[in-house]
Order: C-alpha cells, then structure tokens, then sequence
C-alpha cells in the first residue's frame, strides 16, 4: 500500500501540497461556504463556484451547510453524530489512512472547521492549507473546474467528547466555577454589539475578542507570525484551558487552530456559541470592548 504523505503540523503550505499533489493516499478538500448579509443573513453552499470557476486539482467538496453538520440540529453548523460523520467522510473517498488537507477560499474558518471535525472524531492526519484558495491562486498554480467522481471509503471515527463544551460549562466558566478563559472569533464589531444578525447582540462576559479574519494577512490569508499570533492571544495563553466560541462554531475553529500552532494543548471549542447563548433571555451579555 502507498504510504499517505506524512503530516507534521495542523497547518501545510501551498508549496508543500504542490509536491505532494496527486498522491494515492491524500485527499484535498473545498469547504468553501458563502455568507449572504444582505436582504437577510445566511449561508450559501460554495459548491456552485468549486463546480463553475475552479478549484485545485483533484479537490474534492466538503458540504458543511449539509454532510458535516446535522441538518437537524437547532443552530446553523451543529456538529453532526458519529454516524453522520463517518457518512460523509467515506463518500468523499476518505478512509483511516488518508492524509486530509482541507482549504476554504475565505480567511480559513470553514477548513478550520472541518478540521477540528476530524480532531473530534479522533483523526489527526488532517491539515488546513496555508491561505487557502487565495494564496493558490495569487502564485498562479493550476486550477480545475466541473468535479470527479469520487470512489467511497469506509472511515470511523473515535469521539473526542473532550474537545466540545455546552452551554452548561461556558455558565461555570462565567460564574468562576471553573478554571478556564474565554475567547470569541466574530467580528470587533459584532463583539461590541455595534453590528449583531442575532436577535440580541454583545458577547459572553469575560470574553477576549480575537476575531477569525484578523488571525490572517489578509494579502494572502496566510496565518500571520508566531509572534503576531501570540500578541493576541497573549492574555490567555498561560491559562489551564481556552474556550473558544463565535456565533456558530465556525471562526472559533479558526481561533482554536492558532491556538494550537502556538502550542496550547487545551482549548475546547463551544459548539453552540452565541446562536445557543442568546436563545436564552437569561443569558448575560455584554456590549462594548
């Protein structure tokens, strides 16, 4: 059997996936999802644009508006059961010894995402690509439209339950019950409660804003410098554990992933976030900084 290209960091190059193209054992995917603000906020799959204007050779789609989150769930992005996600990690010819690089053509919240995904179900052979569609575009690298047809795997994952937390920790959290900081991936403004698509705005005290999009060189979309990233996060990164949460889990992901490169081995991701917290008139939020 032909040996999967071999990992070390949760975060590979454009370069690096360059050389490894093509190779039996990896599989590269587009987790791409759109945001509409406007006339009302929602999400749009960006499966059309990986079909229509192009994707990088070989890719194949990862559906988070469908296959990687319960349909069912009652918030946008809810992370799917086991089942579920065996389901669509097998169907995209995945298997328990594929090398997964996963890529949106955003600021790499949704490849963060689907990254922390595999984590949770007890599978590490997974990378985010280093500015994602961006950057492989900027350096003019080749590009495919339309899509293949992908032979099924059979994948099964080990639940992490460990890496997930509820609405019911982040209170003991707020309460000082438990020995962890808070850390939330939405906009500066959407922190402050200047701008909320949520019908009440603000965030959960105690929390220090790191939003997902300034994470990035927003040139390319690659991660800034060890030494930028850990600016940041400086307030926290001494403490026992991190929860990172956002409006829907998806920017937390992204915050989760710095964390990691900066070599916190303890940060949790709040699945629900504020689209469960603000559900609860009881809840406390905060406005301004």
């Amino acid at each position: 059997m032909t040996a999967a290209p071999l990992l070390i960091s949760p975060v590979v190059s454009t370069q690096w996936l360059a050389d490894h193209l093509g190779s039996e054992k990896l599989v590269v995917l587009d987790s791409t999802v759109h945001v509409i603000a406007a006339p009302f906020h929602g999400f749009v799959s960006g499966h059309e644009d990986f079909i229509l204007t192009g994707h990088i050779p070989g890719a194949r789609f990862a559906d988070l508006l469908e296959s990687f989150s319960d349909p069912d769930g009652r918030f946008p992005f809810t992370k799917p059961d086991r089942e579920r996600f065996e389901a669509a990690a097998g169907a995209l010819g995945i298997d328990n010894d594929t090398t997964v690089v996963v890529y949106d053509s955003e600021v790499g919240q949704w490849a963060s995402r689907i990254w922390w995904l595999f984590r949770s179900w007890g599978y590490d052979r997974v990378a985010v690509l280093d500015g994602g569609l961006t950057k492989w575009r900027a350096e003019e690298r080749a590009t495919e439209l339309g899509h293949r047809e992908v032979q099924p795997a059979r994948f099964t994952g080990t639940e992490r339950p460990e890496l997930w937390v509820d609405k019911a920790y982040v209170e003991q959290v707020t309460a000082g019950t438990v020995n962890a900081s808070l850390v939330c991936g939405i906009p500066p403004r959407d922190f402050t409660g200047e701008k909320t698509s949520r019908s009440r705005a603000g965030h959960i005290p105690g929390s220090l804003s790191v939003p997902a999009g300034r994470l990035v060189d927003r040139g390319n979309n690659t991660f800034l410098e060890e030494s930028a990233l850990r600016e940041k996060f400086a307030p926290v990164l001494d403490d026992e554990q991190i929860v990172a949460y956002c409006g829907g889990g998806i920017a937390a992901a992204a915050d989760a992933l710095a964390l990691t490169l900066l070599g916190h081995r303890n940060v949790v991701v709040y699945d629900g976030s504020l689209n469960e917290w603000v559900a609860d008139p009881e809840a406390e939020l905060v406005l301004g900084a």
